[in-house]
């Protein structure tokens, strides 16, 4: 089907800038990753990038009829959009301690911040003590705390619930996690040293596999030495593309110590939402919505977005798309910028800043377009299936199990890359600003959303239906409660 619904691919061409040059001799000698790191350095020092916020609607229409208040922002002062009435902090459990000992499970992640890893990191602090497991979170970046102060608003929302949360260099670190006497570890993109740290601690390990080897700075190939010299229990895949990754890289890893657990989705984060109200207040009426929910980076691709974007909506008048995440590269936002400040459609573009309560845009929704050149497991995808929007998403990790090929659920596109597997910085960076390969694709598979929308409408409480039972978060906590007493007691996790 979609291959009938492809139209020609419109040729794009890139304006030499300067450092082109500099950075293709980096990529040809494989420093795309290094390229990248010095140039978002250097981007720090520039001035400060604007963003639009959640204060203004998306079409600016007269307010006759129209609720002042603004739902978008309804939550604002929540930390990461987590509803603080007393009622949404106390949640029913399905879980009863009964004879499962009382565990310690320490936490450790770089730094706290809005984003999916760091979405998961809160869940499992919050959550994990429902299940028997006291948590605290290690921060092992030199950024998580700045003048002896936390930073970030995941960090600030965990000691807000009451979860310890400390920043430390090794050093430090070890002392810390001495007194606070773990009896298992859980690492979330953590630097090799923290390994070392349990070994010394003498408390049995987890590393959860949040993205493609590698692609992130981090490598696997520790893990079979690891796992050979004893205290590493073992690794958590968020998708089988990951555990299959993980076992052709060390293929002398023992199998029965690596699990695929998908990540769920917190339904703590999401409010009964009124969908009319909520796009009264943004200004829609017939148009459709497409909304995507990640930084704003290379990795999540918004350039190749937005130019297929450009070739949907100039035979839909009536589309927008509206993307919303925090900078994390300011450098790769202006070009964005450009680019959209060039197209025709340039209105229907909305570049906003994170939402701190992503139901509520999703609620106001009509699909959900996420064409990132690599993930783990998407979140925000999944966030929008349980929201009841129908998904378009580029072949990563995580894609083809959320979709599982039924066009109820939306479409999986080609890689913007072609093969997902060839998906590492290099490539990423040498193809971000240039025409893709899943362009025609992409373009074509927002067409079907928008050509039946009327079934897609009909269809979303359906979909909310299924995707709360398919991505449950107490399945997805019992999953990881279960590896982590496996851990703590020397069995198997698989």
């Amino acid at each position: 089907m979609l291959a009938k619904m492809m139209t020609t691919a419109r040729a794009t061409s890139d304006a030499v800038r300067p450092g082109l040059l500099a950075r293709r001799v980096m990529l040809l000698l494989h420093l795309g990753s290094a390229w990248h790191r010095i140039a978002m350095s250097i981007d720090r020092r520039r001035p400060a990038v604007q963003i639009d916020d959640w204060s203004a609607p998306l079409v600016v229409r007269p307010r006759s009829g129209r609720s002042e208040a603004n739902p978008l922002a309804s939550l604002a002062d929540s930390p990461e959009g987590i509803p603080t009435a007393e009622s949404s902090l106390s949640l029913p459990e399905t879980h009863v301690v009964g004879a499962d000992p009382i565990l310690r499970c320490l936490i450790v992640t770089p730094a706290l911040r809005t984003g999916g890893l760091g979405e998961v990191v809160a869940f499992l602090a919050r959550r994990l003590p429902s299940r028997g497991l006291e948590t605290a979170v290690l921060c092992t970046s030199s950024d998580a705390m700045v003048d002896g102060q936390l930073t970030g608003r995941t960090a600030l929302m965990l000691k807000s619930k009451g979860v310890e949360v400390f920043a430390a260099e090794p050093s430090q670190a070890f002392e810390w996690a001495k007194q606070w006497r773990p009896d298992v570890i859980s690492a979330h993109g953590a630097p090799a040293w923290t390994f070392d740290l349990a070994r010394r601690l003498g408390v049995p390990y987890i590393d959860n596999l949040h993205g493609i080897n590698g692609h992130v700075g981090r490598d696997w190939h520790w893990h079979s030495a690891g796992a050979r010299s004893g205290g590493f229990l073992g690794v958590v895949a968020v998708s089988e593309m990951l555990r299959q990754q993980q076992l052709a890289v060390n293929p002398d890893f023992p199998p029965e110590r690596i699990v695929t657990i998908p990540n769920g989705v917190d339904d703590e984060r999401f409010a009964v939402l009124d969908r009319a109200a909520v796009r009264d207040w943004l200004g829609l009426t017939d148009e459709f919505l497409f909304v995507t929910l990640g930084r704003h980076c290379m990795v999540k691709n918004s350039y190749g977005l937005v130019a297929a974007f450009a070739d949907v909506a100039a035979n839909r008048p009536e589309v927008h798309l509206a993307i919303a995440g925090r900078i994390d590269e300011p450098r790769y936002y202006r070009r964005v910028l450009q680019l959209r400040d060039t197209l025709s459609c340039r209105e229907r573009i909305h570049l906003r800043d994170h939402i701190p309560t992503p139901g509520q845009l999703l609620a106001a929704g009509d699909g959900f377009v996420l064409d990132s050149f690599f993930e783990g497991w998407p979140l925000a995808s999944m966030e929008a299936l349980f929201s009841g929007l129908p998904v378009v998403i580029a072949d990563v990790s995580g894609a083809r199990e959320q979709i599982a090929g039924d066009p109820s659920r939306g479409y999986v596109v080609s890689n913007p890359l072609g093969d997902p597997l060839r998906a590492d910085w290099a490539a990423s960076a040498a193809a971000q600003y240039r025409p893709q390969a899943n362009r025609e694709e992409l373009a074509a598979a927002m067409e079907l959303l928008v050509a039946n929308r009327v079934d897609y409408m009909s269809n979303r409480d359906r979909l909310i239906a299924e995707s709360a039972q398919r991505f449950s978060a107490t399945s997805w906590l019992a999953q990881h409660a279960a590896a982590l007493r496996a851990a703590s007691a020397g069995a198997a996790l698989a």
